[in-house]
């Protein structure tokens, strides 16, 4: 059994000199005062106290019922109305869902997590939908779960009615802005399809500004599943006995920042003294068919700086965490062992409707799974390949080993990964 853990504010120390700063940030940003501070008290406060209790049989739908009352208020009607939003926005103190046993493992002295992650993800944008959301992934959520204690994907995207944004009307966007939007009950969609945590640290999360990112991450905990990617947020998640806490980045002001590595390395830090493992995310690179090599360098995209992803996950290892994954470059790249972990720099895109170009080698992506010890050791990993179709919804099969096999061994040498042809990922001899 795992159990996410989302902060109660009431919980929180009052706001330091720190979060005062990302506070008048936020407030730039378009947030309210109160939006602003529940927002970073979700991502900064203790994330102590919770407990384990078995989830009732109606776990599945969305939690109203362990829901705060406060929860029916909207994030937006809430900074309306100039008052707190806490729980609009950090939803229950804690949600559990039914166990997951990794294969091999036992249940009583678990020793090892097994977690799937895919890279990006977003099943069309309003009022552009697929036509049956519900069966969308079914092809791949036997994949996504099987032997999978948690399974992580990059929400690329907001779960908002919110209509004005970037682009302007998100009802009449203009044809050379993309934002997207899928409604709120998708939340419940991808909590169907297996997953448990996603993550808003992407280039998407801030498409309908302030109010739309706030009512995706209330979207995402009404309906049980766990969220990350804020500014200085650390989301723990219980797998069998052993905490996962997940921490992830991008080079946005509205995100933890994948560009300010101190701070990076403080939160990383701080999450390995909160849990045994530590799973870290980067929305980080250039874009495109032709991005799909680690450079070593600092990447740039339209004149965006997308940092340095491997002197980044090289960083993050080296602060304490046990895996490091990626996406956003949309196309799949290598994967590397430093000291001992894998590096997965990016995971391409996993599933969309018409959201993503879909030629040539982005037509491949993959499903990533990894068994890790207690203490965050390597044990096994494989890759399962992907293919996409030309709106990008995912199937099974393709030839993404082939492919992430031949990019390790060009960018990485004698530190990448090595694959057998049914995807079978090991550390380098």
């Amino acid at each position: 059994m795992f159990t996410t853990v989302t902060p109660e504010l009431g919980r929180c120390p009052g706001l330091g000199g720190v979060h005062r700063a990302k506070l008048i940030h936020m407030r730039k940003l378009g947030y309210g005062i109160a939006a602003g501070a529940a927002l970073l008290a979700v991502s900064s406060c203790s994330l102590g106290g919770a407990h384990e209790t078995a989830a009732p049989a109606a776990a599945t739908a969305p939690a109203a019922a362990t829901a705060p009352a406060a929860a029916t208020t909207t994030p937006a009607a809430a900074i309306a109305a100039g008052g707190a939003v806490s729980a609009a926005i950090a939803g229950p103190a804690t949600v559990t869902s039914p166990a997951r046993t990794a294969a091999g493992a036992g249940t009583a002295a678990q020793t090892t997590v097994t977690l799937t992650a895919v890279g990006d993800t977003m099943l069309g944008s309003t009022p552009d939908l697929p036509p049956s959301p519900g069966t969308y992934l079914s092809a791949v959520k036997p994949l996504l779960t099987r032997g999978a204690q948690v399974v992580f994907g990059n929400l690329e995207g907001t779960l908002t009615t919110a209509t004005s944004g970037k682009c302007g009307d998100g009802n009449k966007p203009h044809p050379d802005c993309f934002a997207f939007r899928d409604p709120p009950s998708y939340a419940r969609v991808l909590k169907a399809a297996g997953f448990t945590v996603l993550n808003d640290a992407n280039n998407h999360s801030f498409d309908f500004g302030a109010a739309g990112q706030a009512q995706t991450v209330r979207s995402i905990h009404a309906a049980g599943l766990a969220q990350t990617g804020l500014p200085g947020e650390i989301t723990r998640v219980k797998a069998g006995t052993s905490t996962v806490a997940f921490v992830a980045f991008a080079p946005y002001p509205y995100t933890a920042s994948l560009l300010n590595l101190p701070a990076a390395r403080a939160l990383i830090r701080q999450a390995r003294r909160q849990a045994q493992l530590v799973v870290v995310y980067m929305h980080a690179g250039a874009e495109g068919a032709a991005a799909d090599h680690v450079t070593g360098r600092e990447e740039t995209y339209l004149g965006e700086d997308r940092g340095n992803p491997e002197a980044f996950a090289h960083m993050a290892i080296d602060a304490g965490a046990s895996l490091v994954i990626a996406s956003g470059p949309h196309v799949l790249r290598g994967m590397q062992f430093y000291k001992g972990h894998l590096i997965a720099y990016s995971l391409g895109n996993f599933a969309g409707y018409s959201n993503f170009s879909v030629h040539g080698t982005m037509t491949m992506s993959g499903i990533l799974r990894v068994t890790l010890t207690s203490s965050g050791r390597f044990q096994r990993a494989r890759l399962y390949p992907v293919q996409l179709s030309s709106a990008g919804h995912p199937a099974s099969g393709g030839a993404a080993v082939a492919f992430v096999r031949q990019l390790s061994a060009a960018d990485f040498g004698r530190t990448a990964a090595r694959f057998t042809s049914a995807g079978i990922i090991s550390p380098p001899r």
